[in-house]
């Protein structure tokens, strides 16, 4: 990864001197068993939808402190920081303003008084930020998908484990009890031998397409667009002001990887961890008919033989020669022998029962004795935060996030390049029928190079 503007070098030493000491509460505002030395001090990076989620649950715990806000877009920046000096002036019961608010994120990088960093810039940057995050000392808690490409995530591994950071990939969904009992009911093969998954989400990505319109006052485009094209502003990509929607940078080609990546890294991510598939992946990517205009049907082809399928279906569907299974967020159904055993799918067609109650049934019922037992989170935030106190893994380290946003970015090759191929996933690359430019980008621009 290549540094950019070297003249700013100078000035990122010197900020680090500066900004060497921590701004804490006074202890009265804390609860008596959190030290200021045992207090985690955070930095976020990206202050759209997806960190406002992130504020709110990091904000009201006493055990860590938001010291730091970045974004490009001056708007966002400022409301970010107010949330954050408005949040520990009323816990404090005085003013507060102790966030400082940055337009790079290197200057933040620079802080020594900053143990971990929050990143959910759209993906395009996610691998640039995180790479010089865990560079700079600090340890990671990413979004998905991981990386834009399939180089990108190569090269983050690398760079965390040089590092020895802890890094936890946002795939929320391992810490959801219904996915790791559906995960613990495939490895343990209570649905005998799956021959089938299907995943369900929504289109591949488009090449960018909006129109042109005036620049948003405050934002800083060149670096909004960063290592991607430079291409025209538009409010799809960056909404203009405050906003509580996701962006549609994540449809475009450019920027993003469409719902393959999106949604994918969260469905493809649960099958992969059903099918023991973890820092590991597919060895065969096939591509629809009509692949230049199809939505659905690209499918990945596992080892064994298990073939997973893009569909227009329930979330995450198993096939098993003894039973099947299907699970979303706050959903779950369990068949066995075509007689469903447990299920909640519907709050208004299931009534009477539960999710917590169908997915409890089925772990007492079927895992009870199992020889199989995944992690057991019940809280992501919460497993990273547990991670870098204990330095050990968390629930989603980096390989894991990895190898399922690839798994996702050879997808992907099949609807964009209409790709019927081999790949090596221990070594990342195409073992036949596949291009090695593919992988990567054509140009890096700026020198924000990975």
């Amino acid at each position: 990864m290549s540094s950019v503007d070297p003249s700013r070098r100078l000035f990122l030493k010197q900020s680090a001197v500066l900004l060497t000491a921590p701004l804490i509460l006074p202890r009265r505002v804390w609860a008596q068993d959190t030290a200021p030395s045992k207090r985690l001090t955070l930095g976020c990076v990206g202050m759209g939808k997806m960190m406002k989620g992130h504020l709110g649950n990091f904000l009201p715990r006493d055990d860590v402190q938001v010291v730091a806000v970045c974004d490009v877009d001056t708007t966002r920046r400022e409301a970010a920081k107010k949330r954050v000096d408005d949040f520990y002036t009323t816990k404090a019961g005085s003013t507060y303003k102790g966030c400082d608010a940055y337009n790079d994120f290197r200057e933040l990088l620079a802080r020594k008084d900053i143990d971990a960093v929050i990143i959910a810039t759209p993906d395009h940057w996610h691998a640039y930020v995180a790479i010089a995050a865990v560079k700079s000392g600090k340890d990671v808690y990413c979004e998905k998908p991981l990386t834009y490409n399939v180089h990108e995530a190569v090269e983050l591994v690398k760079a965390v484990r040089a590092a020895n950071r802890v890094f936890q990939t946002g795939s929320q969904q391992r810490s959801s009890k219904e996915f790791r009992v559906a995960a613990e009911l495939v490895r343990n093969g209570v649905l005998g031998k799956i021959s089938g998954v299907h995943v369900s989400f929504g289109d591949p990505a488009a090449p960018f397409k909006e129109p042109a319109e005036p620049a948003e006052p405050g934002l800083d485009w060149d670096r909004w667009c960063g290592p991607g094209p430079l291409v025209h502003y538009s409010s799809v990509l960056s909404p203009r002001g405050l906003h509580d929607h996701f962006p549609h940078w994540r449809r475009t080609w450019e920027f993003g990887g469409g719902s393959i990546t999106d949604w994918g890294a969260h469905h493809i991510d649960i099958a992969q961890w059903a099918l023991n598939m973890d820092e590991n992946g597919p060895v065969e990517v096939r591509a629809p008919q009509n692949w230049q205009t199809a939505k659905r049907g690209a499918q990945l082809i596992y080892a064994d033989g298990t073939v997973l399928t893009h569909v227009k279906g329930k979330g995450v569907s198993f096939y098993g020669t003894e039973g099947e299974l299907h699970v979303n967020r706050g959903k779950f159904e369990f068949l066995l022998g075509g007689k469903t055993l447990h299920k909640f799918w519907d709050k208004e067609t299931d009534k009477g029962t539960s999710l917590e109650r169908e997915v409890t049934l089925t772990e007492r019922e079927y895992l009870a004795e199992a020889k199989v037992k995944l992690y057991n989170s019940r809280n992501h935030a919460q497993d990273f935060l547990d991670a870098v106190r204990t330095r050990k893994r968390p629930i989603c380290d980096v390989a894991i996030g990895a190898s399922s946003a690839i798994a996702c970015h050879v997808m992907n090759f099949a609807y964009h390049y209409g790709a019927t191929a081999k790949w090596n996933p221990a070594k990342n690359r195409f073992a036949s029928g596949g291009n090695s430019k593919w992988l990567t980008r054509d140009r890096y621009r700026g020198g924000w190079v990975v």
